[in-house]
């Protein structure tokens, strides 16, 4: 049978989600752990890659095996896991469901905070000062009209093509500071972290809104902004065709 891993994890001690032979990763982790407790080597294929130092809060990742009790599994799974990693359900799915190619979007936050916080080192990325909400509002609109987003993309990237359709994107003010939220039906290796950094740049007055959508239409990487860092991001929530599943509650 085939099920899949609900999974949350801190990636600040991982070289990112795929398995590395000099590295340590989620998904090596995630399958000695399971390899262990059914006896039998167990590989498991994510939704999607995410870098060094990137969370999830919501990951999901695929498995086959046979006749295993999910909440027994899952509660021996959690007992085995390191801390920084947590199987929060095992859902049964058809067999012919896949983690990665079924997924119909993926969505990811980006945490700032406007003060400093040791509590949020890790998992917040600290601005030194606020943005332009309105300006990065009608950035945030011009995004949902593009489709070609090799600008905002790693460079030598091994992808057939650049288009991705973005469902939502938004930038929120919290207590702290910002939340920017993105949902898209695929993503570039990338994408997200300079999305944000170019963002920050039309919010801190440093580029016009005309100036954001020519640096999308120009497909140059080095003309958009600096990458931000790693900690502050998370894939967030993983979107599947609802017949896939094959428990009653989901």
């Amino acid at each position: 049978m085939r099920f899949f891993l609900e999974i949350s994890y801190d990636g600040s001690k991982y070289h990112g989600w795929q398995y590395q032979p000099n590295a340590i990763s989620i998904q090596e982790t995630i399958e000695k752990a399971l390899g262990d407790l059914l006896g039998v080597k167990t590989p498991i294929v994510g939704s999607g890659r995410t870098d060094a130092g990137v969370h999830a809060s919501c990951q999901i990742a695929h498995f086959d095996a046979e006749n295993i009790d999910n909440e027994r599994l899952q509660f021996k799974l959690n007992s085995y896991l390191p801390q920084d990693i947590a199987i929060r359900k095992i859902h049964s799915v058809t067999q012919e469901a896949h983690a990665r190619f079924d997924a119909l979007s993926r969505s990811y936050t980006y945490h700032m905070h406007l003060n400093k916080n040791p509590f949020k080192v890790g998992t917040s990325h600290y601005l030194h000062a606020p943005v332009a909400l309105s300006s990065i509002s009608a950035a945030c609109a011009v995004l949902v009209n593009w489709t070609d987003f090799e600008a905002m993309s790693k460079v030598n990237t091994d992808v057939n093509h650049f288009n991705c359709h973005i469902l939502k994107a938004e930038w929120r003010e919290v207590e702290e500071g910002y939340v920017f939220l993105i949902q898209s039906n695929r993503f570039l290796r990338g994408m997200v972290r300079a999305l944000v950094g170019t963002l920050l740049e039309v919010g801190t007055k440093k580029i016009t809104i005309d100036r954001f959508s020519e640096i999308l239409a120009a497909k140059k990487r080095a003309h958009a902004g600096v990458t931000v860092p790693a900690p502050g991001l998370f894939l967030s929530k993983v979107e599947y065709p609802r017949d896939i599943y094959l428990n009653l509650d989901t």
